[in-house]
């Protein structure tokens, strides 16, 4: 019996010893993850700082924190309410991007640095949206994200923390405000159409005139060389006439015949109410009655000569 109650005794030491060689042995083997840090305390003071990899700590005298991320992070804070300059409260999401340089000054230095770093962006921001109004806010989102990001990289820079960017997600101003942009913005929508339907009608009536100006100038142009081609064929046909004449070489019979046969056209006319006799017209027709009233010897005896200076001046009279 005493053998094996020694036996039993004995498997039970080994037993403890595995399992503490075991425990020694987990405690004592850690492996870093790429992109991570982990702090070291040794009897509870800051020890050192393991990269990643695998690494030995001494049981129960090292202890491992937490392993912190060193990759840029992305925290997204909830909306926060802000007054602006002209005492309207708007309320403002923001989104912070963020790394982890220093592990050390990231454990000891900061409790909690994510907390920290909301905190610090919602007083920031609020010291830098109060001194804009409403319409500023709105339009100077690159000027805010500069801003804020200068004030938290100097603050968080002993945390051992990096911002790298703080981004404004959202501006949203009150419902009443926003319906009030909304007309404002629905009437500038409307002048701007009716600007533009102004300039549009503007442009068409000026082209309209020039059109209209051109058209002008091209037919009284077209009119003016038509008269100077009717000119210049009247005259031509003038002078055609005027030489065919002198060919002929008419007698001074022939001229005042044809003269008596262009007075009755001179009265044609419904405009016609008062014909003024040219004072040629005696000499023509003494011409005419001398030709008429010589008769040839061969020629029976003719009709007693008519006065036809009187004749003719009594029928224009008429007329």
């Amino acid at each position: 019996m005493g053998e094996s109650a020694g036996a039993v005794a004995l498997s039970i030491v080994l037993v403890v010893l595995i399992i503490f060689v075991i425990i020694v042995l987990v405690r004592s083997v850690r492996i870093i993850p790429q992109a991570r840090a982990g702090v070291v305390e040794r009897l509870g003071k800051y020890a050192r700082t393991l990269n990643p990899g695998l690494t030995l700590l001494i049981p129960f005298v090292d202890r491992l924190l937490p392993l912190l991320d060193l990759r840029e992070q992305v925290v997204s804070f909830p909306p926060q309410p802000v007054i602006t300059e002209d005492n309207l409260v708007v309320s403002i999401d923001t989104v912070v991007y963020f790394q982890v340089t220093d592990p050390r000054a990231a454990t000891y230095e900061i409790a909690n640095y994510i907390q920290a770093v909301e905190q610090l962006t919602t007083t920031t921001l609020r010291n830098v949206v109060g001194g804009l109004n409403l319409e500023e806010a709105l339009t100077s989102r690159d000027q805010i994200n500069g801003q804020l990001r200068g004030v938290l990289d100097e603050a968080t820079g002993r945390w051992g923390i990096r911002v790298s960017r703080v981004e404004l997600k959202a501006i949203d101003p009150p419902l009443s405000i926003q319906d009030s942009m909304e007309k404002q913005m629905r009437a500038e929508r409307d002048r701007r159409a009716a600007i533009l339907t102004a300039e549009g009608t503007k442009q068409s009536a000026i082209l309209t005139a020039e059109g209209e100006r051109q058209s002008a100038i091209l037919k009284a142009e077209g009119d003016a060389k038509a008269a100077i081609l009717r000119a210049d064929g009247e005259s031509q046909a003038i002078q055609k006439v005027f030489d065919a004449i002198h060919k002929g070489n008419p007698t001074q019979k022939l001229l005042a015949y044809q003269y008596l046969q262009t007075l009755p056209k001179l009265a044609n006319g419904s405009a016609n109410k008062l014909w003024i006799i040219p004072s040629e017209i005696g000499e023509a027709l003494k011409g005419i009655g001398d030709v008429l009233g010589r008769s040839t010897p061969d020629e029976p005896a003719a009709t007693p000569p008519v006065n036809l200076a009187t004749a003719g001046t009594e029928t224009a009279t008429g007329l």
